[in-house]
């Protein structure tokens, strides 16, 4: 549980001022996140055993590559397209 001298602590430990009619409703919100907190923390735990898959695993979701376009098939056509051009490249302004 935590009490309103540990939410002055903190308020000290930020360097931030909280006033005395503040510090309960601060309270009340901070536990209630850390109540949250716990529950889903005892939430994974609960599905590490299961079979269904737990959120947050990586895996590849692109596609494989496949036969790729020749090189400088479209080339012309985004060129002529572009506002500016140098021979076969895009001219954009120098960003630093």
């Amino acid at each position: 549980m935590i009490t309103t001298e540990d939410i002055q602590n903190l308020a000290n430990l930020a360097r931030i001022e909280v006033a005395d009619n503040e510090t309960e409703s601060i309270r009340k919100k901070m536990e209630g996140v850390l109540e949250y907190v716990s529950e889903v923390q005892g939430l994974s735990k609960e599905d590490e055993s299961s079979d269904t898959p737990v959120i947050g695993l990586n895996h590849n979701v692109l596609r494989e590559d496949g036969d790729p376009h020749e090189t400088g098939k479209y080339t012309e056509s985004i060129v002529k397209n572009a506002p500016e051009k140098e021979g076969n490249y895009i001219k954009v302004r120098k960003i630093l």
